[in-house]
């Protein structure tokens, strides 16, 4: 922060400080001592109405020109409301009336007589960005960290301290439903073009030119203290300016709410709903509904499971995660292996400001990774959430060739070669000889035992497993591997580095498929027996889709890879016995020569990598009659689902994770398992423990001993305890 004249008035409270300096300017600064982001705790909005009677006050006698909100921290300006608090609301009607409460306080800001702006450095989400809607101007660096955003909906409620009444009424029905219906925070040129921020300025002197301009303001010059409206060209005003305009923008927004959430979603209907109403209304009848709409989504099942996966992710996100552990900086990364997943690590790590060496056996690999990466940056560019001056420079931090020159100063090398056991291994006694002696050493295998390759190198205390989803760029998940001699230092370094990659880490122990291939396995396996039963497969997955999940089991195999996933099978046949034998169905599939989406012909056939239907040719390579009947979809989700519980809940039997918790956050971050259902675990124990394991007891009778319910699952269901209640988080 910069000097300033002494205050002639003020107060302040921990998180936010207010002061009127002599010239009538007044300064009110958030800055929580005990968090790295700012937010609006119930603490800091009772200091906030404070600050506002003061305002007030100090305007009635003249004291108060202008007011500037402003934060302290140079990365946040208010990332949103306390979570906690949200989730803590059970009543309806407590969720409406802490609505109201905050918009009569926002309501209070946008009324105040004199000039307000909002000084937006950082992160400035939920109700950072509803307090700014409140001010008369909005202005932002132009740091490439800085977006501004309403995420309520990724949360099942919607914005309702005023958002969902002031974004429309200030930028348009359209660009107002982009950015509350996604919930994804927009990059300042965005926000500048569609008219929510009305200045960019350099992020050098944003402090001492955010002064000047409310010093200006103060004095009647520069910007109107009241907001103008962006210019539109002739369409964004039919859609925006007229009834059948907005009609339209309204029925194509909810078209494409069901395509993508299949209705499982309340928040984006409501949202929808308050905003095609508020548009023909008055204002505060608008924010009555929008109040009202909170307290209904705040208490709703699909509103409290989306909050409990948020907090598990933050929480999984937060070190420490081991015992005594300290995590080494990562300042330089290799990558050994170019292909498709070497070269999404290292685009990863470059686009977080991390210099990376990609290392191949072959010239034309290594130019793969690289045009790999550049054409995910080159997606960034085209979407707008990169700039390309940005990306070029990002690329320019990955550098690549068939030696280990600049392998050897990497603070931490990824091994992503071929997965071949005694490949890897090779590579890692290679690869060890290179580096110094600090440097941790992980790889990037699904399936392969960790402590088996360590048992090839001098050092396996510094050697973990890191296992990516793929594709890198996209998959929030990090399976942190922890092998036999994985020291505390490694895997806190290997978790922290993820966590610096944008990723959820999650640590398992060395175990076959570790976390989420160990438990969607069955699931998959399942599938194949519903084919050998004669059900349909597009009917199958049309079911499982259903359920929420992303895709269906048949299409997921395809994505996998055939010969992926049948190599996977029969490494956890050999592991586990029976119960885990492939279904006929897919053991023909893997010797019929379909690779999958990568050769463009699976269960569905692809043009590019891109799906153009169901292949019914499928079923003669499976040797299985085209003939097939529709399942009831209760039944298809069941099976699915309860094979994948009875899993997991060895994988709690085996210590592979220690809490419910890392189960279901796995599953949530690593195959889409719909996040409004809470978790596999969390869904698990709603369905109650009884009823899951009389559900497997009949599935067993039924289908054989691959059902039989573990010893967990029968204790569980004998004495009604949880899967959260016996495993919690922070088990040891």
């Amino acid at each position: 922060m910069n000097p300033r004249p002494e205050p002639a008035t003020g107060s302040s409270s921990e998180g936010l400080l207010f002061e009127i300096d002599p010239d009538g300017i007044g300064l009110a600064t958030f800055d929580d001592p005990a968090r790295g982001q700012n937010v609006l705790t119930l603490e800091v909005m009772r200091t906030l109405e404070g600050v506002v009677t003061e305002a007030e006050a100090a305007a009635a006698d003249g004291t108060l020109r202008a007011l500037m909100f402003r934060s302290a921290k140079p990365g946040s300006f208010i990332a949103g409301a306390d979570v906690n608090a949200i989730a803590a609301v059970d009543d309806p009607d407590e969720g409406t009336e802490a609505a109201r409460q905050g918009q009569t306080l926002f309501g209070r800001i946008a009324a105040l007589p004199v000039p307000t702006v909002a000084a937006i450095r950082g992160i400035c989400l939920g109700g950072g960005t509803e307090l700014a809607l409140s001010c008369d101007q909005r202005v932002a660096d132009d740091g490439d960290r800085t977006r501004i955003g309403l995420p309520e909906v990724l949360l099942g409620i919607l914005p309702a301290w005023g958002g969902t009444t002031r974004l429309p009424r200030l930028v348009g029905l359209s660009a107002a439903l982009d950015l509350m219906l996604t919930g994804k925070p927009a990059r300042v040129s965005k926000a500048r073009r569609i008219g929510l921020i009305d200045r960019v300025l350099p992020r050098e002197q944003f402090e001492e030119q955010c002064l000047e301009l409310v010093r200006g303001l103060a004095r009647g010059e520069g910007l109107p203290p009241t907001r103008k409206g962006r210019r539109r060209n002739l369409v964004g005003r039919l859609l925006d300016g007229t009834a059948p305009g907005r009609a339209l923008v309204l029925r194509a927004a909810a078209k494409q709410v069901r395509k993508r959430t299949g209705g499982r979603y309340p928040a984006p209907l409501r949202i929808l709903d308050v905003a095609r109403k508020g548009a023909r209304g008055t204002v505060a009848a608008s924010l009555e509904r929008e109040a009202r709409a909170a307290g209904d989504l705040i208490t709703s099942p699909e509103c409290k499971n989306l909050l409990f996966v948020f907090q598990l992710r933050e929480q999984a996100r937060k070190a420490p995660w081991s015992d005594g552990g300290r995590a080494k900086p990562v300042a330089r990364m290799a990558v050994l292996g170019a292909g498709p997943m070497g070269g999404g690590i290292a685009q990863v790590a470059a686009y977080n400001g991390i210099r990376v060496r990609m290392k191949d056996i072959h010239h034309e690999a290594v130019a793969g990774g690289l045009a790999h990466a550049r054409s995910v940056f080159d997606g960034a560019v085209r979407r707008r959430s990169l700039r390309k001056r940005d990306a070029d420079a990002r690329m320019g931090l990955i550098s690549g060739g068939i030696d280990y020159a600049g392998v050897g100063s990497a603070d931490l090398v990824v091994e992503a070669v071929v997965e071949r056991m005694a490949v890897k291994r090779a590579v890692l006694r290679e690869v060890e000889g290179v580096v110094g002696p600090d440097a941790v050493i992980a790889t990037n295998t699904s399936s392969l035992s960790v402590d088996e390759m360590a048992a090839a190198i001098e050092r396996p205390e510094r050697f973990a497993g890191m296992h990516f989803f793929n594709p890198v760029h996209r998959m929030p998940l990090v399976e942190v591997v922890k092998g036999a001699a994985t020291d505390a230092d490694t895997v806190e370094t290997v978790a922290a580095l993820a966590v610096r990659l944008g990723k959820v880490p999650v640590v398992t122990r060395d175990a076959p498929g570790f976390l989420v291939n160990r438990v969607l396995g069955p699931c998959l396996n399942e599938a194949g027996h519903l084919l050998s039963e004669g059900w349909d497969a597009l009917a199958v997955d049309r079911a499982w889709k259903r359920f929420g999940m992303p895709m269906g089991p048949f299409r997921l195999i395809d994505e996998i890879g055939i010969d992926v996933m049948s190599h996977a099978g029969e490494a956890m046949a050999q592991q586990f016995g029976e119960r885990m034998a492939p279904a006929a169905a897919l053991v023909s599939l893997a010797i019929s020569g379909r690779p999958g989406r990568k050769g463009d012909k699976g269960f569905y056939r692809y043009e590019g990598g891109r799906e153009k239907g169901f292949d019914q040719t499928v079923y003669a390579d499976m040797k299985l009659s085209g003939t097939r009947s529709t399942p009831d979809e209760g039944r298809v989700q069941d099976r699915l689902v309860f094979a994948m519980v009875n899993e997991a809940a060895r994988v709690l039997e085996e210590r592979v994770v220690t809490s419910a918790a890392d189960v279901d956050l796995g599953m949530v971050m690593g195959t889409g398992f719909p996040p409004f259902r809470g978790g596999l675990l969390k869904y698990a124990d709603d369905r109650g423990p009884a009823e899951v394991l009389r559900s497997l007891e009949v599935l067993e009778v039924t289908y054989g001993h691959r059902f039989a319910p573990s010893p967990l699952v029968r204790e569980l269901g004998e004495s009604g305890e949880t899967f959260h209640g016996a495993f919690p988080a922070g088990r040891e």
